[in-house]
């Protein structure tokens, strides 16, 4: 759940849960905070223990390039309770962020901002002041209640508040801490009133399985990450969330003041100008599933939206 760490996208194959794809770390393979800092003048760009994630970083390292500024890429680094320090410190200067688990996991856990606009009152006013958040993008990667299509037309579903006379005909899947957490089982009875025939719980290494039994229909309905490319490959349909149970995770750049001039913040908030959820979806699909380079996925959005 990206309420511990921002995790991986799930469902298409285990590199996109569990490990990270290839892409120009700095540093050695194992540790890439462990080649030392970047030159003077020279900003460091992050990215997690996830393909997004860097891929994201892939984006913000060649906006910055394309303005002229000099980049060091410290990609694959390892979960927020590895590099959120490092930014908070220094070590690196831009790390690409999602607002609502930054908040709940890494500044303030009791928090309970929802929407984008809280969710970054909440950083801006907590965040340790050697750091910030700049614009977010309205492209956002989020838990989600996702149903097959049989279903949703089946049972007529757009909203979460749909399931409501029929959850309990439906079995849900997910991994196995969304049977307790508020952004799960407990919000979506608490907030929607769904009490579902049975949950089955998946590991992370299984989401694979979890998406062919709901595309297949074993299941009916899965809490799936919302730019798992899967989603559009097996026409699968995220069932829109009115009340917020779960709350906004925008893709949104995590910098140390001291790195970023005014330059550079101006090309990393252009990139949030126009990055978008289907966006995410896309080029995630080139990585996943077309097997191209993040470098040229990356080169090919930012040239396309006048960046490069």
């Amino acid at each position: 759940m990206k309420h511990i760490i921002r995790g991986a996208a799930v469902g298409l194959v285990a590199a996109l849960t569990l490990s990270a794809c290839g892409g120009g770390g700095g540093g050695d393979d194992k540790n890439p905070l462990s080649g030392g800092g970047a030159a003077k003048g020279t900003i460091t760009v992050g990215g997690a223990n996830f393909p997004e994630s860097n891929l994201i970083g892939e984006l913000y390292a060649q906006a910055l390039e394309a303005k002229g500024l000099k980049v060091t890429r410290k990609f694959n680094i390892g979960a927020r309770e590895i590099y959120y320090d490092q930014v908070v410190k220094g070590g690196i200067g831009v790390m690409p962020e999602y607002n609502g688990a930054l908040l709940t996991t890494s500044v303030d856990k009791t928090s309970t901002a929802s929407t984008t606009d809280e969710v970054n009152a909440a950083l801006k006013a907590k965040l340790p002041s050697s750091v910030e958040v700049l614009a977010s993008a309205q492209a956002e990667d989020k838990d989600s209640v996702t149903v097959n299509p049989q279903t949703a037309s089946k049972y007529h579903l757009k909203s979460i508040a749909d399931l409501k006379p029929v959850a309990n005909q439906l079995t849900i899947g997910g991994p196995s801490e969304f049977k307790t957490r508020q952004q799960g089982l407990v919000g979506l009875k608490k907030v929607y009133g769904l009490d579902f025939k049975k949950f089955q719980p998946f590991d992370a290494g299984a989401q694979a399985t979890l998406v062919k039994l709901l595309a297949d229909d074993k299941i009916q309905a899965a809490d799936l990450f919302t730019t798992d490319p899967t989603i559009v490959q097996k026409k699968l349909v995220v069932l829109e969330d009115p009340q917020h149970v779960f709350s906004a995770q925008n893709v949104t750049p995590l910098v140390n003041k001291s790195a970023v001039n005014a330059q550079a913040t101006a090309a990393l908030n252009a990139v949030s100008a126009k990055l978008t959820t289907q966006d995410l979806l896309d080029m995630m699909k080139r990585i996943a599933i077309d097997k191209d380079d993040q470098e040229k996925v990356a080169k090919d959005w930012l040239t396309k939206n006048g960046l490069a």
